[in-house]
């Protein structure tokens, strides 16, 4: 049988990866640590090879073909083969040690996450962790593709790519209703209000487009409050921007409990309850079961159930 030669090689590879992310031939260079002409050259030579033109040179914009792009989507499948077989290599070589790259949906990397990993470094300090925090959507398509191991997140995870995930349910995050210390309903004694009294808050929320907002909308919906009368008087793009207007007395935020630990300690603002509404969501674990499971994978799936073990 006649010898199959490859038309490329994994360092051409990660300059496409390189030019695609960056859309810059001097920022790409940069990255890889090489001359530019070298890449530029590297890339033609590809093309060559291929038989195929991958990028579009105009206006001084770099953009992918049609060609270009379905070829990224296997270059970014064959180097993260790569470098899982690179881990699963240093598992048999290392035993405990290794190399672990963990997903999270926004509000669970900057407030869950760092706890999760606090503790799991004291238990194994000889595992070095890559974090990355994304939308659900991206950090889902990340661990598919094999560039994330294990991901916790809160949204929704797309159908087409919840069918290539294995995807677990972790805890449940209450989203909660918090208003300033000095509103009226904080000084009641009794923290609690009804549906009708929601209408009479100034509300600050994230923008219309994120997926928690639009998760809190959808449940209060099913309980027959309408959202769209809500007062919003300010859209913020951050938690904690939300939560410092709250604190300084602007308006109500719903946020997830996760999330006001430290306002609550501090006694900056009081949490509310809605008669008969509790609005909760359910945080998930996703893998690609397709992939080589590391020990320091494994150890660090068994953390997260220890911790909710512990937590419950």
């Amino acid at each position: 049988m006649k010898k199959m030669i490859l038309p490329f090689t994994l360092q051409q590879l990660r300059i496409l990866k390189a030019v695609a992310s960056e859309k810059s031939f001097t920022k790409a260079a940069e990255i890889l640590y090489v001359s530019q002409p070298s890449l530029s050259k590297q890339i033609k030579v590809l093309e060559n090879r291929l038989g195929i033109i991958l990028l579009n040179r105009e206006n001084n914009t770099l953009s992918l073909t049609e060609g270009g792009k379905v070829f990224l989507q296997y270059s970014e499948r064959i180097l993260a083969l790569c470098e899982e077989s690179c881990r699963a290599l240093n598992d048999v070589k290392n035993g405990d040690r290794g190399n672990l790259i963990v997903g999270a949906s926004q509000t669970i990397g900057t407030y869950l996450m760092p706890r999760v990993l606090a503790l799991f470094a004291q238990n194994y300090p000889q595992i070095n962790i890559n974090v990355q925090v994304d939308s659900t959507r991206v950090i889902a398509k990340k661990v598919v593709n094999r560039e994330i191991d294990i991901a916790v997140v809160g949204g929704d995870v797309p159908e087409e790519l919840k069918k290539k995930l294995e995807t677990e349910n972790f805890v449940e995050d209450e989203l909660i209703l918090i208003v300033p210390k000095s509103h009226p309903f904080a000084l009641k004694t009794e923290k609690k209000i009804n549906k009708d009294d929601l209408y009479h808050l100034n509300f600050i929320t994230l923008n219309s487009t994120s997926t928690i907002r639009k998760f809190i909308d959808n449940i209060l919906i099913q309980n027959d409050i309408e959202t769209k009368q809500f007062n919003v008087i300010m859209q913020l793009n951050s938690i904690e921007a939300i939560k410092t207007a709250v604190s300084l007395g602007l308006g109500a935020a719903f946020v997830s409990s996760s999330a006001i630990e430290k306002e609550i300690e501090l006694k900056t603002v009081e949490i509310l309850t809605i008669e008969n509404i509790k609005i909760t969501r359910t945080l998930s674990i996703i893998s690609n079961n397709e992939c080589y499971r590391t020990k320091a994978l494994e150890f660090f799936y068994n953390e997260l159930w220890m911790l909710k073990r512990i937590s419950n």
